[in-house]
């Protein structure tokens, strides 16, 4: 499968993400073809740049540290808007804000580009994400594949516009983090929530800060999903104070009911909504066509019903 460009203005199936985007040609990030350093491009501003990351030279230093020279020193520092970072590491985050100052164009980056064809997506190592955000005022979209070891500390970005979290478990502090946050132009914020077993350990009430939209004043689309407490979010949402101005809206990939959809219906008004992704749920026929009828002029996926004897979230190894 191969995935198609994805500027970040919607929800993408995570089929597209997890299996899609191994690392091969044709693949997509940001809206971006993401190309390997020494491939030749008519405008290399227009393509996100992949960097390994866990080898090491021949002369010794981090084979991240050499790739990202040689590609600064064959198409200029100027010229790189995107980076995709194919393998992972605790220390990539505090490399890049290192590297700050050559890098006056990054846009967008993309920690932990790894195919979950290839490896779990509990495996993927990461660190603390906030020197990248403290690094690069100009940063307009940040996704990180995997939780094992993210840490983040609130921060106020200015422009960040896109913020995503794939795994199959968000640390809690990572839930408040972002909820301390002030993201003034962040319209885009996705978090897969996954399950204690691999550190999904948040709440509902870790949610309220999000929920409330005080930091977040741009938004217009959110994504709590994957989470086996998926009824009891669409409960919170349906209450929420940020909804009435989102436009897309996703509990999609977790362990949702009638119940929860019950609680969503009963709540706020949701006709405004462009898209609702409730994708791999576990509602009823009946329910499924009353969330149809209730919301005729959205676009509500309700694809990839759950067979009822066993739930289980989406993503989780």
């Amino acid at each position: 499968m191969t995935a198609a460009p994805d500027p970040g203005e919607t929800f993408v199936h995570e089929d597209l993400y997890l299996y899609g985007q191994a690392w091969e040609p044709g693949q997509f990030f940001a809206g971006r073809p993401v190309v390997e350093p020494g491939e030749t491009v008519a405008d290399p501003s227009a393509v996100a740049w992949a960097l390994t990351n866990g080898l090491s030279g021949n002369e010794g230093e981090p084979g991240l540290e050499r790739e990202l020279r040689r590609l600064v020193d064959s198409v200029g520092g100027d010229a790189i808007e995107s980076l995709v970072l194919v393998h992972y590491g605790h220390d990539v985050p505090a490399f890049l804000a290192a590297n700050a100052a050559g890098l006056p164009r990054l846009r967008s980056v993309f920690l932990g580009f790894v195919s979950t064809e290839l490896m779990e997506i509990s495996w993927i190592e990461q660190g603390d994400v906030t020197p990248l955000l403290e690094a690069f005022p100009h940063l307009e979209r940040l996704d990180v594949r995997g939780s094992d070891g993210l840490t983040l500390r609130p921060v106020r970005h200015e422009r960040l516009r896109v913020l995503r979290f794939e795994c199959g478990g968000l640390p809690a502090e990572v839930v408040r983090a972002v909820g301390a946050c002030d993201l003034p132009a962040l319209e885009h914020l996705e978090m897969w929530l996954g399950v204690e077993n691999y550190g999904g350990n948040a709440t509902v009430a870790d949610l309220a800060p999000i929920l409330s939209g005080e930091r977040l004043p741009a938004l217009r689309r959110l994504g709590l999903c994957d989470s086996p407490a998926q009824d009891a979010i669409a409960a919170a949402v349906a209450a929420a104070s940020v909804v009435a101005r989102l436009e897309e809206l996703s509990l999609s990939m977790g362990e949702l009911t009638d119940a929860g959809a019950e609680a969503l219906l009963g709540g706020q008004p949701l006709t405004h909504l462009r898209r609702l992704d409730l994708h791999h749920h576990y509602l009823s026929g009946p329910m499924a066509a009353r969330i149809a009828a209730s919301l005729p002029g959205v676009d509500v996926d309700l694809s990839e019903r759950q067979p009822d004897y066993e739930r289980y979230v989406a993503v989780s190894e």
